[in-house]
């Protein structure tokens, strides 16, 4: 499938700028929207000059659920047809914080799952209505195993695996595609504050497996791809020896 217009959700996360950023090199025309005004306004300045059509932008909180129809709403009247959705906002909460703070349980699955639900299902909406198109979600490797370093932030990100699951049996047989793209590790400012080890990527390492995956509409592309069989083995773990590891 070639892409050529393209509305990105969370567009200023590193993982979204890197694939976008091949985008913008092919002349696609993009419609962005993030939650930092700043943030987007260099965001879509930097993919301009690599050669994207910035036919709009919008700048809003994720959890004002209203908010997502109307910009796609705005994207579908800009860009003409909406080739692909990419939704790729989230936080990252440490899981001792959120042991000790409810209120940071709920902000994390507001920002990781809630609103990004919201996002899926009027996006699919619009997609079912033009008949064809890609929509892509960044969920993470988190999701495959409940683990006790980060437990709250994977249950969220297993929500929108199972969402995206539903809606692969949804359209299957239909010209909408979902693909579910899964990053391990990656180095951006939402894992600054972690210790970066060999199994961290970057962002740009990482932004042309997610393409070919989408313009294939593979169902579940791992990034990087080891993360496939690591994940497999932690599946397999029994419960008691997974409990003890420091993962």
């Amino acid at each position: 499938m070639t892409v050529k217009t393209i509305i990105a959700f969370g567009a200023t996360s590193a993982i979204c700028v890197a694939l976008l950023r091949r985008y913008a090199a092919a002349g696609a025309s993009l419609y962005l929207v993030a939650r930092d005004e700043s943030r987007l306004a260099a965001c879509a300045a930097d993919l301009a000059a690599r050669g994207a059509t910035v036919t709009g932008t919008s700048a809003y909180d994720f959890n004002d659920a209203h908010r997502h129809s109307a910009a796609l709403d705005d994207a579908a009247a800009a860009l003409g047809r909406i080739d692909l959705v990419v939704v790729a906002h989230g936080s990252l909460p440490e899981q001792a914080d959120c042991e000790r703070d409810d209120a940071l349980v709920r902000a994390c699955m507001e920002d990781n799952l809630t609103s990004a639900a919201v996002i899926m299902h009027a996006a699919a909406r619009r997609l079912e209505a033009q008949g064809s198109g890609t929509l892509a979600v960044i969920s993470s490797v988190a999701g495959d195993r409940g683990r006790k370093s980060n437990y709250t932030y994977g249950a969220a990100k297993a929500g929108l695996d199972a969402i995206a699951q539903g809606m692969q049996g949804r359209f299957a047989g239909s010209a909408v595609r979902v693909v579910n793209i899964k990053p391990g590790m990656v180095a951006s400012p939402m894992t600054a504050h972690m210790e970066q080890g060999p199994l961290f990527a970057h962002p740009e390492d990482i932004a042309p497996r997610m393409q070919r995956a989408i313009e294939r509409g593979s169902r579940v592309v791992y990034v990087p791809g080891f993360w496939r069989y690591i994940m497999w083995v932690i599946r397999l773990l029994p419960t008691a020896v997974l409990a003890r590891l420091p993962i």
